[in-house]
């Protein structure tokens, strides 16, 4: 039987997507130092995430795998668009942050505004930074400052080819 909302002594409490976001980056570094604190390894994961789709799910399960607590960081609008081109992305950053929030392996949602993830690396130093298969790890831009700090790159997720570029033009086309 399930604990009546608000929980009872023991019940895991409901973490949902609203409880998920973050924020400030200052916020963040502090639960990431009490995660820390109480022993927990923190992954960490990046994107645009326009159009969620199985792809992003299983990279997403794929970097949750990799630690105790998974930080996630989304491209805001602006960088999304410097990043993909014109008419993207599809949906504002507010909606795409809460999508990401609302799997189960995800504890932590910041929505970032720069081209690549290094500056939110150098700040939370995770142990493992995830990114998808459309990467090798020689080839992913945040590598070198993941080294610096003595934390590691992990390629996760599902090798066949999901994007959201395809998934556009399958659209267009009809």
């Amino acid at each position: 039987m399930r604990a009546p909302r608000g929980g009872a002594p023991g019940a895991v409490k409901d973490k949902g997507p609203a409880k998920k976001m973050i924020v400030s980056e200052s916020e963040l570094v502090d639960a990431v130092a009490r995660d820390r604190a109480a022993g927990k390894t923190i992954a960490f994961a990046n994107g645009c995430f326009d159009l969620l789709h199985v792809g992003h799910v299983r990279y997403l399960n794929g970097a949750a795998a990799e630690g105790d607590r998974l930080i996630v960081a989304v491209n805001d609008d602006r960088s999304v668009s410097a990043l993909k081109g014109p008419g993207r992305p599809i949906l504002g950053a507010a909606d795409r942050a809460e999508l990401v929030a609302a799997l189960r392996g995800v504890d932590y949602v910041i929505v970032f505004g720069d081209a690549t993830a290094g500056r939110l690396l150098r700040l939370l130093e995770p142990d493992v930074h995830c990114k998808g298969t459309d990467y090798a790890v020689d080839t992913v831009p945040e590598r070198a400052v993941v080294q610096a700090y003595g934390g590691r790159t992990a390629i996760v997720g599902d090798s066949k080819s999901h994007s959201t570029r395809d998934l556009l033009a399958r659209l267009a086309r009809g």
